[in-house]
């Protein structure tokens, strides 16, 4: 037998909202909003995944337009901002997450990444160390925070060989803490 039309465009969004509904159980709205809410960052993931950014930009922004202060999406959606070449833009978003949320490490690493990406290594530090002060055991962070303290000494490496060009030391030390492009 034939469905309708109808019946094969309900999405399992619909069918948990309407058992939900259906069921008059608290419990049962929770895990259909979650599950709601679950295959909203699923769909953005996945057309970041696909390259399709735009359509991605799309979808965190109509999630947005109900739940603008979700940190999670808004994350989701300052990746798409750094995909599409708008590194302002994300920042912006990046730095709004921090001031809401200073309880959350990503934003800060997040963040960080655009900093270092742009010079700014000071910046790049100060926010890796906010994001390992809030979790310590953040591996990223802390991997990022490596990587921006070497390129630091890099940077005063070459200084002091600028002022000593001849110093077999500061040359050795310049060598070793050179950053390689991956």
């Amino acid at each position: 037998m034939m469905k309708p039309a109808f019946f094969s465009r309900i999405s399992a969004r619909v069918v948990l909202a309407a058992a939900a509904l259906l069921c008059g159980s608290a419990a049962m709205a929770q895990a259909a909003q979650t599950a709601l809410v679950g295959e909203d960052y699923r769909k953005v993931n996945q057309l970041i995944t696909a390259k399709n950014y735009a359509g991605a930009l799309q979808a965190a922004d109509a999630y947005l337009t109900n739940n603008p202060r979700d940190p999670q999406m808004r994350l989701l959606r300052s990746r798409v901002l750094v995909a599409q070449g708008k590194t302002a833009e994300a920042r912006g978003q990046l730095l709004s997450i921090t001031q809401e949320y200073p309880e959350i490490a990503e934003p800060y690493n997040n963040l960080a990444v655009l900093y270092a990406q742009s010079g700014e290594l000071d910046m790049a530090r100060t926010a890796l160390e906010s994001a390992v002060r809030i979790n310590p055991g953040y591996a990223v962070a802390l991997q990022n925070l490596g990587d921006v303290y070497r390129r630091m000494a890099h940077d005063q490496y070459n200084k002091a060989l600028a002022l000593q060009p001849n110093n077999r030391a500061l040359q050795e030390k310049a060598r070793a803490t050179r950053v390689s492009a991956p």
